[in-house]
């Protein structure tokens, strides 16, 4: 799961002195933070040190990450008027640190690397909102009082996360990841309306490279995520591992143990871990891994102890 290296001492060093896109900014800073979950945790595939809102300085979105806040949009959408100033993204000179990253860490890493993306509601949600939110008024509002314009930010967005993932590729990425982060706060029936078909368009766009797809507080989603698109549906700890699966069918799956569980005592991280092994059941195609991203206070040793744990019992 990406923010993995955010408990790592080795990380915060370098935060005291760069922020989150300072770090991005930086090809071989960027490389050095991705690897260190790799060299230190033992894990079996690295993920691009990255934000979901890089895209944003692209797109014409002035906006910053204000500490213990988040991302704060300068001047949201709110208007159908503001779709319309909305650029077009160019990966190759809007994020050209990041690819030029991507190469660096595939020359220096001995795991895969995968690389990741928003997914379009996520993006729009900080869009609209304006900053990270607990309820989404805005956004659900804006969808359902301007389905044109809505309809027209969803397409938008989709074109630049299609062009965001495939340059991610060619730079080097072997698997893509999509976040879909904020994707929970919306109904069965309004995925099904106003957002599946643009996840199936970005799935259906994205290089023959194999993907996730990960939303969180989506148990009620699964099966229209499922058809949108994606090789391995990531779970978030809302859900057994084995009702998901089922739901997901011939899909792998992602998850999905509680990162709070994670950070606590060793030996309930220990006992759910196993749980979730054996709701696998040995099957291929699942990727044992944390519900959601790292929390800031877990012990180092507990996820190394919880990877060495995984390869003991699969091996």
């Amino acid at each position: 799961m990406r923010q993995a290296g955010r408990c790592l001492p080795e990380y915060r060093a370098i935060r005291k002195h760069h922020s989150l896109l300072e770090i991005v900014r930086q090809p071989e800073l960027c490389a050095e933070v991705t690897l260190q979950p790799v060299d230190r945790l033992g894990v079996d595939a690295a993920i691009v040190f990255s934000d979901i809102t890089l895209p944003f300085f692209g797109l014409g979105i002035d906006f910053e990450i204000q500490s213990g806040v988040g991302p704060v949009v300068d001047r949201p959408v709110r208007e159908p008027a503001d779709v319309e100033r909305l650029a077009v993204f160019d990966p190759l000179s809007d994020v050209a640190e990041l690819l030029e990253a991507i190469a660096l860490i595939r020359r220096a890493s001995a795991v895969p690397l995968i690389g990741f993306a928003g997914a379009p509601f996520t993006l729009a949600a900080y869009l609209v909102e304006g900053r990270p939110s607990r309820r989404f008024h805005l956004v659900k509002g804006f969808m359902h009082q301007h389905p044109v314009a809505w309809r027209e930010l969803m397409e938008r967005l989709t074109d630049a996360t299609i062009a965001h993932l495939t340059a991610q590729v060619e730079a080097g990425a072997q698997a893509l990841q999509v976040f879909d982060s904020w994707i929970g706060a919306l109904s069965p029936s309004d995925y099904r309306e106003s957002i599946q078909l643009h996840m199936e368009r970005l799935f259906g766009g994205l290089p023959d490279v194999p993907t996730i797809h990960f939303g969180t507080d989506t148990a009620g989603l699964l099966p229209s995520m499922v058809a949108a698109g994606g090789d391995v549906i990531g779970l978030d700890w809302r859900i057994d591992l084995d009702r998901g699966w089922e739901i997901a069918g011939d899909r792998g799956v992602q998850g999905n143990l509680d990162p709070v569980v994670a950070a606590g005592p060793r030996e309930v991280a220990e006992r759910q871990t196993r749980a979730i092994l054996a709701a696998a059941g040995g099957r291929r195609g699942h990727i044992f891994n944390l519900g959601h991203g790292v929390l800031p206070h877990t012990p180092v040793e507990n996820l190394k102890r919880l990877v060495e744990l995984v390869h003991e019992e699969t091996a």
